[in-house]
């Protein structure tokens, strides 16, 4: 079976991280990209302060990540860089081509990964439900698609 892999962020080895892990869920890696590799749930609407328990994940994991893509709006601020365990994010702002229900993490080694982000008021159900749906390898919903599923009818 090719469960979801759940990534839990690591500050490494003599290194203590100021800030909770990463609440993350990735589709396996034996299975193409969707218009989501999976899902992150972030517990601010505050960038600046989530990214590190991400990048710690993916530094770790995937290569360092050097960039950032996101949707304009999606955030209450927008920083052009950001702060992360030992090193520094750039940030780009788009008004078309991304989804706002996304963010694109670049890494040195060329990767891409595109992550739906769940509301950070969601709760606990809903989130669970949109992560799971955003790592399922037979699923092909962009994130606005998948906010959707959420939205009560009526």
């Amino acid at each position: 079976m090719n469960a979801p892999i759940v990534h839990r962020s690591s500050a490494g080895p003599g290194r203590r991280a100021m800030y909770p892990p990463a609440r993350l869920v990735l589709r396996p890696p034996t299975f193409p990209q969707g218009p989501v590799c999976g899902a992150w749930w972030p517990r601010t609407d505050d960038l600046a302060a989530e990214l590190a328990a991400l990048t710690d994940v993916f530094d770790a994991s995937h290569g360092l990540v050097t960039r950032i893509a996101s949707h304009r709006g999606s955030w209450p601020h927008e920083p052009r860089t950001l702060p992360v365990t030992g090193h520094t994010v750039t940030a780009s702002w788009y008004t078309s081509g991304l989804d706002p229900h996304t963010i694109r993490l670049f890494s040195c080694g060329a990767r891409r990964w595109d992550l739906f982000v769940v509301p950070p008021r969601s709760g606990a159900d809903a989130a669970a439900r949109l992560m799971t749906a955003a790592a399922d390898p037979a699923s092909h919903l962009t994130g606005t698609a998948l906010m959707a599923t959420e939205v009560p009818p009526g």
